[in-house]
């Protein structure tokens, strides 16, 4: 029984370049809500997608100050973690869930 929480937890998958690198070493990277803690992060990733979780490691992208016709404004702060997935175990992020 997937818990409606996890999907409160995990906002989106990222994929670029580094992240499609870090696939190859039993890696995936999601974008989180800012307020989710490993433990949930892990949680969430178990449940959703059946794989076991060996660790879990958290950033924060601080938000950058952007100019728009001559106005300036802020984007908001993005957590990320980098979820290592146990020998064998892969999550495909191109189908989503």
């Amino acid at each position: 029984m997937t818990d409606l929480r996890h999907y409160d937890v995990i906002v989106s998958p990222v994929i670029t370049e580094k992240s499609t690198m870090a696939s190859e070493v039993n890696q995936v990277v999601f974008n989180v809500a800012n307020k989710a803690t490993k433990p949930e992060i892990k949680a969430a990733v178990e449940s959703l997608f059946g794989v076991k979780v060996l660790a879990v490691n958290t950033l924060v992208r601080k938000g950058k100050i952007k100019r728009f016709k001559g106005t300036i404004g802020r984007q908001s702060n993005v957590k990320k973690a980098i979820v290592t997935l146990a020998e064998g175990q892969s999550i495909d992020v191109a189908t989503g869930l």
